[in-house]
């Protein structure tokens, strides 16, 4: 009998091999980006077990052509590029990666917020570009953070290790749970509506799920309601966030400026952004560190290879049915 095999949408940053040990097959999609939806059916086809990335859509129609499929790992925490309702239609493991990449990318929603607040991105291009001609009172004057107000979207594990960065620097710290989002008035405590966050906060940052209560919710209306000249950060999911209207409120000058990890229709950015320089953009690094991306590797490979020899994985999402097919 042959050993059930596991796939990997993309290479990973470590040797899958490693952490499946023997007894299971493992065949990865040479390369790094994502393999077109006919290759990844031929090259899927037959396997027990498949370990997608945040931008792999798995839909009823992928899981219907695969199936032979036990599991589905993703390579990440979020889950919005997944069916969940499909899988658990089809008795399909769904497993994700919480916990391991909170620190990394609380530190790079920092990384951001510095880099707008104190304009490092014009002072950086300007030494390149050999326009520094020394030192003056008045040269890229920016914005501290100590005493400012810091509203945070969403206070899971991420949110929560940003408010904490933030409350070294000093900075008052406002929240709402994106999991019950409330347009309403200030309750007791730092938590509070998203409109008295909008209003209050010297900046917004993003760590909600994407979802279809969250999809576009900082919208035209919802942007005019934050702070004029206030600062908008995002490391969670593009499509919170609706860009033209974005563009619309920088170039009205409402907002003082956006730092973006994540795009409403990634990897395309919206023009308006890009020539901006009160504008920081990355391409999605949120959990961009060695330790993060090897950690991430080893949990959805893990359970992967725990469903496909009969065993409950860790991190499940989507309860499904264990696999007959043992190693």
């Amino acid at each position: 009998m042959a050993d059930p095999r596991i796939f990997v949408t993309r290479q990973l940053s470590i040797d899958a091999r490693t952490v499946v040990g023997p007894g299971v097959e493992v065949l990865v999609h040479a390369g790094p980006d994502a393999p077109p939806r006919g290759l990844l059916l031929d090259l899927a086809r037959g396997a027990q077990a498949l370990v997608t990335m945040p931008t792999d859509l798995v839909d009823a129609a992928l899981l219907d052509a695969l199936p032979d499929l036990r599991v589905v790992a993703n390579h990440a925490v979020g889950l919005d590029n997944i069916d969940l309702q499909a899988a658990r239609e089809r008795q399909i493991w769904v497993t994700h990666t919480p916990g391991v990449l909170t620190d990394a990318t609380a530190e790079l929603t920092f990384a951001l917020l510095l880099a707008l607040a104190r304009r490092l991105r014009e002072g950086e291009r300007m030494v390149r570009e050999g326009r520094f001609s020394g030192w003056t009172p008045t040269l890229l004057l920016g914005h501290g953070l100590r005493g400012k107000t810091l509203g945070i979207l969403g206070y899971g594990r991420i949110g929560q290790a940003v408010a904490h960065l933030a409350s070294a620097f000093g900075m008052e710290i406002l929240y709402t749970n994106s999991r019950s989002i409330r347009w309403g008035p200030e309750e007791p405590g730092p938590e509070v509506g998203l409109d008295t966050l909008l209003e209050r906060s010297d900046v917004v940052t993003i760590h909600c799920a994407l979802t279809p209560a969250t999809r576009g919710l900082l919208g035209a209306e919802a942007l005019a309601r934050m702070k004029r000249g206030a600062l908008l950060v995002n490391t969670a999911r593009g499509a919170v966030v609706d860009e033209g209207a974005l563009v619309h409120a920088l170039e009205q000058g409402h907002l003082g400026g956006a730092a973006l990890d994540v795009y409403e229709r990634e990897p395309e950015v919206h023009p308006g952004l890009l020539g901006r320089d009160n504008v920081v953009l990355l391409p999605h690094l949120g959990s961009a560190t060695e330790e993060t991306r090897r950690r991430m590797a080893e949990l959805a490979l893990g359970d992967a290879a725990r469903v496909l020899r009969g065993q409950t994985p860790l991190h499940p999402a989507v309860v499904g049915r264990l696999s007959e097919v043992q190693a």
